[in-house]
């Protein structure tokens, strides 16, 4: 039996297919659209989904929305009319998409899928819960889900059992964590529902030292992490700017321009909110568990993709053991929404999924080698192919020699992490390597910080870590910043992948050989993209991106391709490009 979860029509539109409770397919809108954040109805998305089954919707028995639009646009309406005159010019901009089709989501899938069969809605933060329970091992949990806010809920507590799960604290709009956080972004100059990890990437470069002003006039929260926000700074309810003029008077300056230059006020501030966010979950955390009674702890919603937070909140012990959905934001919705449907509709006993990582997210697009090489052949570029034992020589030589490599392997990572299968790989040897990849390669601020992977049997003599980190979900502090130091943040800690063989044959091959000439088991691991587009899906999509940055080397499954000194590539892998803000 097959059940297919939808999530779209807000940011990061998705397509999750469930096979008798497994996850056989998922992917982002945007991969395939290419506009960033896409939140379009995923028609190509769940296209793939069903092509990679070989099926056609007709053999689909169940869809899910991953939210309730009524309750949603109920809301919506409500705040409209307490903000009026305010919100008048946004409401008649809006209320034509709610009144064609947002609200009619039974319609729109009908129409877009041809399909006739059972349609049922999810609660928004219910299959973010589900989405983090039902991909977890335990049998038994809390379930604690932040972000902005879905149709009233901004945070939950929940307790997931066996095939089911139940919230049963909510709190409530406007008094969101992810809404604060998402202010802030806004003031330090960076774009809300993408630039949040920049503000959680630039917080180490600071002090937080406006915390105080931060809890005596914006927000204040009770120890068991109910949040209120004081909103006569903020302009989100009157929906056009996170923020109002007071926000930027009661802090001392004005909101940073986008892309002006950064000094350190803003890296205080950032410092200062991360915090504060910080606090507010280990208090939520702590809070969660002594109502529930659980020692383990899921977490989903967009603010659990806070890696620094999820950190720290290791440190606290609180809980034995904590998982964090790969894929916490609206993406990941479609996936808690087939569990849903899996589970609470059809009623179907607990499927356990293995600990593996290909279970989780290698749930992409994928090509052939016959794909690939007919590609080549039509762009007409000078290509080898090579065995897996020759390919790994060849890139962890080119590594060593200071060269970026694209990575272009199997199927396509799902969420917002790229785990080895669409990547950028660098040497973190290099105390100027940060720099170069974000300026040349990423096309970004030079701040931002980059991850990195570890053979998992070496994790333990490089990183203050005690269990293994699969997707890039946490931070671990390291003692040696001066032998990697472009993967090691200002604070010493890094947002850590840990690589299993059985994860990634090939590029943990790689790595090997890598240690083998430089003593160093760690590599860079940035998403294989440049600012303001979506990580690439298909070979042409990588094939641009190598073509339009200082990339050396780009790795297609087996075949290298190195660029070559005065061979101009076909003009439609050029495109003049506008690096669009993030």
């Amino acid at each position: 039996m097959y059940v297919l979860g939808i999530s779209a029509f807000y940011h990061d539109s998705a397509a999750c297919l469930l096979k008798n409770g497994k996850i056989v397919a998922a992917a982002q809108e945007e991969r395939f659209t290419r506009v960033k954040h896409d939140l379009s109805f995923p028609i190509q998305a769940i296209t793939f989904c069903l092509a990679e089954e070989e099926i056609e919707i007709v053999n689909v028995g169940l869809i899910v929305f991953y939210e309730k639009p009524f309750l949603k646009f109920e809301r919506i309406i409500t705040t409209f009319q307490h903000q009026t005159p305010y919100t008048f010019n946004v409401f008649r901009k809006t209320i034509s998409s709610w009144i064609k089709h947002k609200l009619w989501i039974p319609n729109q899938i009908k129409k877009e899928l041809s399909y006739e069969g059972k349609i049922i809605f999810s609660e928004h933060h219910e299959s973010h819960a589900a989405g983090a329970f039902f991909t977890s091992p335990f049998k038994k949990s809390t379930i604690l889900t932040i972000d902005g806010v879905g149709e009233h809920a901004c945070t939950t507590i929940g307790i997931g059992d066996k095939n089911t799960l139940k919230i049963i604290k909510e709190q409530h709009y406007p008094h969101s964590i992810g809404l604060l956080y998402s202010a802030f972004t806004m003031y330090c100059g960076f774009k809300v529902n993408s630039g949040e990890y920049k503000l959680m990437g630039l917080a180490p470069y600071g002090n937080p030292i406006y915390k105080d002003v931060i809890l005596k006039h914006i927000v204040s929260y009770t120890e068991e992490g109910v949040l209120k926000l004081n909103l006569k700074y903020f302009s989100f309810e009157k929906g056009i700017y996170m923020i109002n003029k007071s926000f930027g008077e009661v802090l001392g300056k004005k909101a940073r321009v986008p892309e002006s230059e950064m000094n350190q006020f803003y890296c205080d501030i950032a410092s200062s909110i991360q915090a504060i966010t910080e606090d507010i979950i280990i208090k939520l955390a702590i809070y969660a568990k002594k109502i529930t009674g659980l020692d383990t702890l899921c977490l989903s919603g967009g603010v659990a993709l806070n890696c620094k937070a999820n950190g720290e909140l290791l440190k606290q012990n609180i809980y034995k053991e904590v998982w964090v959905q790969p894929a916490s934001g609206d993406a990941g919705g479609a996936v808690g929404a087939a569990y849903v449907g899996w589970y609470h509709y059809l009623k179907n006993e607990r499927v356990y999924l293995k600990d593996a990582l290909v279970d989780q997210i290698y749930l992409g697009v994928s090509y052939t080698d016959v794909a690939i090489e007919k590609i080549l052949r039509e762009y007409n570029i000078n290509y080898t192919r090579l065995d897996d034992e020759r390919l790994s020589d060849v890139v962890a030589n080119a590594l060593e020699e200071k060269q970026i490599v694209g990575w272009f392997q199997g199927k396509m990572e799902f969420g917002p992490r790229a785990l080895g299968h669409r990547s950028i790989l660098a040497s973190p040897l290099f105390e100027d390597m940060k720099q170069h990849v974000n300026l040349s390669i990423k096309k970004r601020e030079g701040f931002r910080p980059f991850a990195p992977i570890i053979l998992e049997e070496r994790v333990k003599e490089w990183f203050l870590v005690d269990r293994i980190s699969k997707y890039m979900l946490f931070t671990f502090e390291s003692e040696l910043k001066t032998k990697i130091p472009s993967c090691i943040h200002e604070d010493r800690t890094a947002r850590v992948q840990t690589l299993d063989k059985e994860d990634n044959v090939r590029l943990h091959k790689v790595i090997t050989k890598f240690e083998k000439k430089t003593a160093c088991p760690v590599l860079i691991n940035t998403s294989f993209n440049v600012r303001g587009e979506p990580i690439v899906a298909s070979p042409v999509d990588a094939l641009q991106c190598f073509y339009q940055t200082d990339m050396d080397v780009l790795v297609l499954e087996n075949y290298i391709i190195k660029k070559e000194e005065k061979v101009l590539p076909h003009k439609d892998l050029i495109q003049n490009k506008n690096h669009e803000l993030d």
